[in-house]
């Protein structure tokens, strides 16, 4: 007789989700002629059916006094001439750039634009605004409670209404350590909770996106300095996280995003390459990935794959008509736009 534990096992491989087909819709950049020298860091979200909402960090280069956060918005059918929605902070004397924006619209219906501002990842500090009319107007900026730094650079997810789970990660200042953690907000108190990630091996990580893997299930997938991603897990709604452990998906030691789809498969934008010696190199290819369990990962789909060149830190949603939608960086240039169908 089979034991039941082991006819659930035999019963697996018929239950998870096929590997879907990819049809592209639209690849483009999101502006032409660039509006600052250098720009990094998309995000974006859906704001309403059929419109976007895309951000990021531009100035002359990454760091620079001059480095601002941009928006622009997506009908449809074009983009928006890019606006700046947050200029650097002009304070005792100095300049400081901004980094990293992170767009993300609640349940509830609020549209929140999280980022930083700093001198460099080491010292910066997490800042928020909002919105009500889908990014037309944003409240003022409000900086966040010592110690939180807001989703630091993915999308979070909301695991019951008004609990908002972002992956959040620090950069040392004495000697450059990277180590994730996860704050909880709970919005209608507006109240933040600082959750510790375990890392007994000391792993060299940062920049978490978040997937659900249905019920209180989270995973967290981590850029890391050892070539390969790093995951840990949650089984109550990320109140607390497993021994971050590395993953057997390759990484240049770059950004990454992730998204849970539907079906219950999940899918990841990745640059699949070993790291090189210098910190742009493996970064000329990025493709999108699937897995039916967020373990095993499979190609998918080739974004870029070039001799050389930057095509790094995407963003990816799915809207609610079922597109996906991916922005990167594409040479630190421009920000370009694709759109996806999954049959």
């Amino acid at each position: 007789m089979i034991r039941p534990s082991l006819f659930l096992v035999l019963l697996l491989p018929v239950l998870l989700p096929a590997q879907p087909v990819v049809r592209q819709l639209q690849s483009g950049f999101i502006f032409g002629e660039p509006v600052t020298s250098s720009c990094h860091a998309s995000t974006i979200e859906e704001v309403g059916e059929g419109r976007l909402l895309a951000a990021w960090f531009g100035g002359s280069q990454e760091g620079a006094k001059d480095v601002g956060i941009y928006l622009s918005a997506y009908d449809g059918a074009d983009w928006s001439m890019p606006r700046q929605v947050v200029a650097p902070l002009i304070t005792d004397g100095d300049t400081l750039p901004c980094w990293n924006p992170v767009l993300y619209r609640s349940e509830a219906g609020r549209l929140y634009l999280f980022y930083k501002i700093g001198k460099n990842p080491r010292e910066w500090y997490g800042v928020v605004r909002t919105s009500t009319d889908g990014g037309e107007q944003w409240s003022a900026p409000s900086d966040l409670p010592a110690g939180i730094l807001g989703p630091v650079r993915n999308k979070p997810v909301e695991v019951t209404p008004g609990v908002i789970v972002c992956g959040s990660s620090t950069e040392s200042p004495d000697d450059n350590t990277w180590r994730v953690h996860v704050e909880r907000y709970y919005e209608a108190e507006d109240r933040w909770e600082r959750v510790a990630v375990p890392n007994p091996q000391g792993l060299e990580i940062i920049q978490p996106t978040l997937l659900r893997h249905g019920g209180d299930t989270l995973q967290l997938l981590c850029r890391s300095k050892h070539g390969k991603l790093v995951d840990t897990w949650s089984t109550d709604a990320g109140e607390h996280w497993s021994a971050a452990d590395t993953t057997t998906v390759l990484n240049s030691n770059s950004g990454v995003d992730a998204l849970t789809l539907p079906s219950g498969g999940f899918l990841l934008v990745n640059n699949p390459l070993r790291p090189g010696q210098d910190w742009w190199n493996g970064r000329n290819v990025l493709d999108l990935e699937y897995s039916p369990n967020g373990t095993d990962w499979q190609p998918l789909l080739d974004l870029e794959r070039q001799p050389e060149g930057e095509y790094s830190y995407p963003a990816i949603i799915q809207a609610s008509d079922g597109r996906v939608h991916i922005t990167y960086t594409h040479d630190r240039r421009r920000i370009r736009h694709v759109a996806l169908q999954l049959e």
